[in-house]
């Protein structure tokens, strides 16, 4: 077993790795679309006090699928290696149809498994969170 530290992914919010590793198989922790290196959230609007007033899920999507791929590669694995991909989104009325969208535009060819659920909140001022499962079936470079 080996644990990944991805230094092209924002940091853990919490005391967990990026990623570890168990075999030919990888398990990321969730990846949310906080910029590395800011830790600042694409598309949130704050008030005065700090509190999000709107959100761009677009601007999210696509930053969580950015810090998706760099743990895979800090990994030793590619995008096509995902087989299992659970998203998480806080509101699924208002973003379900532009995640899914874009979601497909990112996953033309090798397309995993998914489940999509609905909650109520997440951790940081985000809409939106990946749990991934990989299969590396040739050697890590």
């Amino acid at each position: 077993m080996s644990l990944v530290h991805a230094q092209g992914a924002p940091a853990p919010v919490g005391a967990y790795p990026h990623a570890r590793r168990v075999g030919d198989l990888l398990f990321l922790s969730g990846v949310g679309p906080r910029e590395p290196g800011t830790n600042a959230i694409p598309g949130n609007v704050l008030d005065a006090d700090g509190r999000v007033v709107a959100y761009d899920i677009e601007a999210q999507c696509r930053q969580v699928f950015h810090n998706v791929r760099a743990v895979l590669e800090a990994s030793g694995a590619r995008w096509e290696d995902l087989v299992d991909v659970t998203v998480y989104l806080t509101d699924m009325a208002r973003d379900f149809a532009a995640y899914n969208r874009l979601y497909a535009e990112h996953f033309t060819t090798a397309q995993p498994c998914r489940t999509t659920l609905g909650i109520t909140a997440l951790p940081t001022p985000i809409a939106i969170e990946l749990k991934c499962v990989a299969a590396i079936t040739r050697s890590a470079d």
